[in-house]
């Protein structure tokens, strides 16, 4: 017997909202091109919900007494400007603009109007080991690491 149901990952997030669970689900839904899977209960108190974005899982519920609880999530996608553009026609914060690192990820990040940090993920290259090595050093690369960790990404509503 698998001890993960079919459709779900080992890890599964949770995304909790003071209220706004249904925005939340829309907003996953535009942005990401998720399928709702289901929901129980009605805004303002969905008590339960469930999103697939690509290949998982992600549930969410409504809590309306509990203070902010911000996610922070991250996400391999196919078109990370595109995405990142959704999210910003949605209300959403961009972080990071869409920048390539050492490892040969493309990587932005944007806060979402519900709290949540978003951090995005494009395959660009498959550098092998030496070429991540050769990479750390160069000056555009390590510039490119100094804009994303100088980002500030605390949470704001």
């Amino acid at each position: 017997m698998n001890v993960v149901p079919e459709g779900y990952h080992t890890v599964t997030p949770w995304l909790i909202t003071q209220g706004r669970t249904a925005e939340l689900i829309d907003f996953i839904v535009e942005v990401f091109d998720a399928t709702e899977l289901g929901r129980v209960g009605e805004a303002p108190e969905i008590g339960h919900a469930e999103v697939r974005i690509g290949d998982s899982v992600v549930m969410l519920f409504d809590v309306p007494a509990w203070p902010p609880t911000p996610a922070f999530l991250r996400l391999y996608i196919a078109d990370d400007a595109a995405t990142l553009k959704r999210a910003v026609a949605l209300g959403s914060r961009v972080v990071t603009e869409p920048t390539e690192l050492f490892w040969g990820d493309r990587v932005s990040r944007f806060a979402d109007p519900f709290g949540n940090l978003w951090w995005l993920h494009q395959r660009v290259a498959q550098p092998t080991e030496a070429e991540v090595h050769a990479r750390m050093q160069d000056p555009a690369f390590v510039e490119a690491m100094a804009y994303v960790q100088s980002a500030d990404f605390t949470p704001q509503r």
